[in-house]
């Protein structure tokens, strides 16, 4: 198998950019100064010359045979912040009951949120449309080894795991939800306004409404979107549920899309993951369930599936199948497993 998972570097900017354009995601968008911005704020997080609470790292999913890039997935260190905080709409109920009618309603209300010192995020996982569903796993695998890095460098990330669901979208990529809300506070069209509040969400809290909002007001094509995610996005989400996530009865206030998180210690890749010395080997039994496997290569963090034997402390692995990954025998080496 010649598909492995590497820390993205500046080179990656063409690929990238092919790949994005396979999607509509503000946060990796088909602009090539975006995706540098990003490639070198992810260069300098890997190498740790920024601020901890500053840092995202990029991942990337490569076809060696290629040379392209299949896939991606993002850790951002912390999500909100002083100066960039983490805005959401909180779903509470209310129960309104007439003793004169005798008749009574449960409403769901959106209580608009800050965070500023917000839970470490994990974003930005797309896959090669020409990739997916293969025996490779791909978006398995760039989805996971987020947990792994986490794994190594705990102290970094926040206690708190966070991620934001794509939700369903008309034809015409129009929110339904930023429609019959949003718009109405800001005037601006959901790309637009999504787009600036990556850079500044002051706006948001100077239009958006700080009382609470009865959904029962909104038109019944943005109440069925809330909470609910693409097509597209429903593997992701069964994954996520998979390994331990949850649905915080939390939305994106642009888009109603829903926030799922989880602590670090009771998710599964993060529970399971285990550290060993690597061994060569060529004829091996008992071979255990396909885990990922990761390591640095000269600084570089790298990480491709596998079906190795476990002997102790020792992994053992068939030197061919790592060789696009340039391990070396005795080298420490990381696993979370795939299935649970």
């Amino acid at each position: 198998m010649s598909i492995f998972i590497r820390q993205s570097n500046l080179s990656d900017s063409d690929g990238l950019f092919d790949l994005a354009k396979q999607f509509t995601l503000l946060n990796l968008p088909a602009d090539k100064n975006v995706l540098n911005e990003i490639l070198e704020l992810s260069e300098n997080s890997f190498k740790g010359n920024i601020d901890e609470k500053e840092r995202e790292y990029l991942f990337v999913a490569e076809d060696a045979e290629t040379n392209k890039v299949i896939g991606a997935s993002k850790i951002c260190a912390r999500h909100g912040s002083e100066d960039n905080p983490h805005l959401y709409y909180k779903i509470t109920k209310k129960e309104k009951f007439s003793s004169d009618l005798g008749i009574g309603f449960i409403h769901q209300v959106l209580n608009f949120k800050e965070d500023f010192d917000g839970p470490t995020e994990l974003g930005g996982l797309i896959v090669d449309k020409s990739y997916r569903k293969r025996p490779e796993k791909v978006g398995k695998s760039i989805s996971l080894v987020r947990f792994m890095y986490i794994a190594l460098n705990s102290e970094i990330f926040s206690k708190n795991l966070h991620c934001e669901l794509a939700p369903p979208l008309t034809s015409e990529g129009r929110s339904e939800f930023w429609e019959a809300l949003g718009r109405r506070f800001t005037g601006m069209p959901y790309e637009e306004a999504d787009r600036l509040c990556q850079k500044n969400k002051g706006f948001i809290k100077s239009l958006f409404p700080g009382d609470e909002i009865y959904m029962t007001l909104l038109e019944s094509s943005a109440r069925l979107v809330v909470g609910e995610v693409s097509n597209e996005t429903k593997p992701a989400r069964a994954l996520l549920e998979q390994i331990g996530f949850k649905y915080k009865d939390e939305i994106d206030p642009f888009d109603g899309g829903p926030h799922y998180g989880a602590l670090q210690d009771d998710v599964l890749p993060i529970k399971y993951f285990a550290k060993y010395k690597l061994k060569f080997g060529k004829k091996l039994d008992q071979l255990v369930k396909p885990l990922l496997v990761g390591g640095f290569v000269d600084g570089c963090f790298k990480a491709k599936v596998c079906t190795p034997q476990v002997d102790g402390n020792n992994l053992i692995l068939n030197s061919n199948i790592i060789s696009n990954l340039n391990f070396s025998e005795g080298q420490e080496v990381y696993t979370v497993p795939l299935y649970y």
